[in-house]
């Protein structure tokens, strides 16, 4: 992917302006606000459309460790344990089977945009080559269940269950769960995985509620009304339809292709483009994987990809994806500076050009593909590249030159009403049969809020308490006041965005260490010393904090909508030196054996 924009081309100060202008038109002063809840008379949205709830008994048992969230994090988690020879390991999730966000994102198209090798985790334990470079949604999904039956995972998990509260008994040295299901067991150890894309919000649009024709959220998706089913089988029930969908994030770049080739007229309303880079994706070939797949590749390869994509360094690019061209332009930008220039503003100023160059590539490539001009430029993104979620695809922009497909772009305004018959963009009304909401998931909110229950920790302090001034933890994983507890997710951690899972593999490896410790020493109690918190903390800040969503992007969930957040979003950052640096640090740290900041204490019962 050699650049192909000269940089001294671009008017870099009308760029600027421009991605000004852009900003300023969508901002709106009710930032996250401006999306419903899904409670009340909108939880029908929330309805599993995929397993029958199965009734059961209350349970009221102990295990060593029970993990909320049945998605990768919990999988990766319990494989680690079970490994170490932990066989009570319960996973408690309200899906009906393993997955997490690919048991709910069965909407046509879907697919991972990092490449599988390095985002299916678990892949040389189970012995699973994908098919594909960016491997689809069932493909994924199944390779959640795989890792389940590989690890009995299965055998204690209880599905279509929400946690509503978990209480610390320091008598007992152990927590107690309570569920929406009557389950009232207790646990040594608790580990929370449930993650940022799991709780739907839907847009509030005026008039949402009046709506007379069909509708339903990409994360339920209706193949009984729309055809077809999640393993790809055409949607035949949409030929004679009026389709809208509001939304043109990362979902819609993957369902839209499918939906113009399916429905009769197809209406996509954007406020905000994409930015949609190529993807290239290809089958596997089982010759070649069987030369990579020698003992240690998966770990190689995350370790390349992190080294290539997250701040460390590599002489070669194993995954060659979009992510890694992003980091070896400003890389090569970078260290073409002479010695004398090797300052932090020019250093930045490289990583400006760098994007700049990689936008307005992405913006020819609009031009290159789309047939009609206007649509085009429409299309096109102005804004930093890594102001939102970067997108890849082949066949998102080829949508647009389907005879039933037209784009409604709304000038950054979004959608002005939903009526009783359709929806209202600047006056005009469209008549739908169907509107698809591909409006995401809940990702500023409260984690409380997100997690459904708010964790009372010693002295029965919430866990909302603790973090009324923002997240505090170490390495992201350990909380004072909470005992046996741990989280599993990026933030305060490598905050790896490009490759979620590598940070839920570390994590996951490191509290397996940490409990088998606990458990083969007779330790009750493991937890967090408040200065070792504080110093992490203070670690973090002094760091160049984060340039994800930073507060003068477009609009988005990167950045609270660009509103400001507050004190506590300058505790959303991950290791100052970067992903690299902190997996090799956190490895070093887990494998010393000293578990330094950590406390661990032997009952006196």
């Amino acid at each position: 992917m050699a650049p192909t924009t000269n940089i001294a081309a671009i008017d870099k100060r009308a760029l600027k302006e421009k991605y000004r202008r852009e900003r300023a038109k969508r901002l709106r002063p009710d930032g996250n606000d401006q999306y419903i809840r899904l409670a009340g008379q909108l939880a029908h949205y929330l309805d599993d459309p995929y397993t029958p709830r199965t009734e059961r008994p209350p349970v009221t048992d102990h295990v060593t460790v029970a993990f909320i969230g049945g998605g990768f994090a919990g999988l990766v988690t319990g494989a680690r344990l079970t490994e170490g020879g932990i066989d009570d390991v319960r996973i408690v999730d309200k899906a009906g089977d393993f997955g997490g966000t690919w048991y709910w994102n069965r909407y046509p198209g879907a697919q991972c945009d990092t490449a599988s090798f390095v985002y299916m985790p678990l892949l040389e334990e189970t012995g699973h080559m994908p098919s594909e470079k960016y491997a689809h949604g069932p493909e994924i999904l199944e390779h959640c269940r795989r890792i389940g039956k590989h690890y009995d995972l299965y055998d204690r998990a209880l599905f279509h269950t929400e946690v509503t509260d978990l209480e610390w008994d320091d008598a007992g040295s152990r927590w107690i769960v309570s569920t929406n299901r009557g389950d009232k067991f207790t646990a040594q150890f608790v580990a929370m995985g449930t993650g940022p894309l799991h709780v739907p919000k839907l847009p509030g649009i005026p008039g949402f509620e009046s709506f007379r024709g069909h509708s339903f959220h990409t994360s339920r998706w209706d193949y009984e009304y729309t055809g077809g089913d999640p393993s790809g089988a055409p949607m035949d029930r949409l030929a004679d339809r009026r389709v809208g969908i509001i939304g043109t994030g990362a979902t819609a770049v993957q369902c839209v292709p499918h939906l113009a080739r399916a429905c009769g007229e197809l209406y996509v309303f954007q406020r905000t483009p994409s930015s949609v880079d190529v993807r290239a994706n290809a089958p596997t070939d089982a010759e070649w994987f069987a030369e990579i797949a020698t003992p240690g590749w998966q770990q190689r390869w995350l370790d390349n990809f992190t080294a290539n994509q997250g701040g460390g360094f590599a002489e070669e690019d194993l995954v060659q994806d979009g992510w890694t061209d992003i980091a070896r332009r400003i890389r090569s930008r970078i260290m073409a500076l002479a010695p004398e220039e090797m300052t932090p503003e020019r250093m930045m100023d490289a990583f400006e050009d760098s994007d700049f160059e990689k936008m307005q590539e992405i913006r020819a490539r609009v031009d290159a593909v789309v047939d009609d001009g206007d649509t085009a430029q429409r299309l096109k993104a102005w804004y930093r590249q890594l102001c939102k979620r970067p997108c890849f695809h082949d066949e998102y922009l080829h949508a647009y030159n389907e005879p039933g497909t037209r784009l409604v772009d709304t000038d950054g305004k979004g959608v002005e009403r939903i009526t009783s018959t359709g929806v209202i963009v600047a006056g005009s009304e469209y008549e739908l049969d169907c509107i698809i909401y591909a409006s995401g998931f809940e990702v500023g909110t409260d984690y409380t809020r997100r997690a459904g229950y708010d964790a009372a920790g010693r002295n029965g302090r919430r866990l909302s308490e603790h973090w009324a001034d923002g997240m505090r933890t170490l390495h992201g994983i350990h909380v004072h006041g909470f005992p046996n507890v741990f989280i599993v997710q990026p933030t305060q951690g490598a905050n790896l965005i490009s490759n979620v899972p590598h940070n839920l593999t570390e994590s996951g490896r490191t509290i397996a260490t940490i409990v088998h410790h606990a458990v083969d020493g007779g330790y009750d109690q493991v937890e967090v010393t408040n200065e070792a918190e504080d110093e992490w903390v203070e670690l973090l800040l002094s760091g160049p904090g984060t340039l994800i969503g930073s507060p003068d992007c477009t609009p988005g969930y990167y950045n609270n909508e660009g509103q400001d957040r507050g004190p506590a979003a300058r505790l959303f950052v991950g290791y100052p030196q970067g992903a690299a640096a902190f997996f090799q640090y956190l490895d070093d740290w887990r494998t010393s054996g000293d578990f330094a900041g950590l406390m661990f204490r032997r009952s006196t019962r």
